[in-house]
């Protein structure tokens, strides 16, 4: 069903204009079992915002629903962007509606990008994949390619099938990429390819929760956490996603409107400010996906979110609103 200008509009009107981009998608192709490419370009033409690889956008569909998505195409060509969508039968509906209803000319909108899974420059890379994990690291790859870095990757998934841009790989690595289609060959052995990390080795991962989670607790213990960068797809397995015992009340306000929302000890900020403050963008709600990221003007921001470390957003003087709290009993934020 397309669905009309003005609706689009008015799913859309909680964003401001401002931060938003008006995009059209020029083609859409079926990349594996339920995984479609979209190549998005500016509705308006021109040239869209420069990006780097672990980048990803906010995709403010025709439902008003907002999704993230990591970029997969060369951040050299800024005609147009590439995002893979997996169709997720038990998500939240952004992908399915995607795939139910995007085709070639469709007119969406984004936010970003935005990086919080930087590439850092290394001589070694070993990039482990998990299913449509694959997005992001396919232009760290093509830039430690094109640096002469040494690297490989391990991809897996359920089956091959449903495994995307595997020829691409291929093509690109020859032995370099390790396929692994859980049907055939099981699962990846962490350990084993951790064993062959070397001093100049950063690891890059993404894919499922279990697949990261199983890395950060192997890479504490090998003493490789500094080497280690993720970027996930679901809230990890320990992360607090609500309010826990010892929790107290506190008040946000924010500082553009001047408006004061009481959060109660035993509510989130995205519960607490959906009613009275519609124009605030979440998403995830579990603190991983960085839609919701904003400037902490005064007070002091407990973070429980996996998008960064608290000492990373105490340096940049930000925080994740939907699961973070207040340790101050007045938190003022630039919203």
């Amino acid at each position: 069903m397309t669905m009309p200008a003005d609706v689009l509009t008015e799913n859309m009107n909680r964003v401001t204009e401002a931060s938003t981009l008006p995009v059209v998608v020029a083609a859409v192709a079926r990349e594996a079992d339920d995984v479609l490419s979209l190549v998005l370009q500016p509705a308006e033409g021109g040239s869209l915002p420069p990006w780097r690889p672990g980048a990803h956008v906010d995709l403010i569909l025709r439902s008003g629903l907002v999704r993230q998505y990591s970029l997969c195409g060369d951040p050299a060509d800024l005609t147009a962007y590439t995002v893979a969508v997996l169709r997720e039968q038990s998500g939240r509906g952004g992908s399915q509606e995607i795939h139910a209803t995007v085709t070639a000319g469709t007119a969406l909108a984004l936010r970003g990008p935005r990086n919080h899974f930087e590439f850092v420059q290394a001589q070694e890379y070993l990039f482990i994949a998990g299913g449509i994990g694959i997005t992001p690291l396919i232009p760290m790859i093509n830039k430690a390619e094109s640096a002469g870095a040494a690297w490989k990757l391990v991809y897996g998934g359920r089956s091959r099938t449903s495994m995307a841009y595997v020829e691409k790989m291929r093509a690109l690595g020859g032995d370099r990429v390790t396929v692994l289609p859980e049907d055939v060959a099981g699962r990846p052995d962490l350990e084993a390819l951790l064993d062959d990390v070397t001093e100049a080795t950063h690891i890059y991962s993404c894919g499922p929760g279990g697949l990261l989670d199983a890395l950060q607790a192997m890479s504490v213990r090998r003493g490789l956490a500094d080497r280690l960068h993720i970027e996930r797809f679901s809230a990890a397995a320990d992360a607090l996603t609500g309010p826990v015992a010892g929790d107290g009340s506190f008040d946000l306000v924010l500082a553009q409107s001047g408006l004061t929302v009481r959060v109660e000890a035993d509510q989130t900020i995205y519960e607490a400010v959906q009613d009275v403050a519609p124009d605030l963008l979440f998403s995830c709600a579990e603190g991983y996906c960085g839609t919701c990221q904003v400037a902490v003007v005064t007070g002091t921001p407990d973070h429980r979110d996996t998008v960064a470390s608290p000492e990373e957003h105490e340096a940049e003087g930000t925080m994740i609103l939907c699961v973070g709290r207040s340790k101050s009993s007045e938190l003022v934020i630039d919203a």
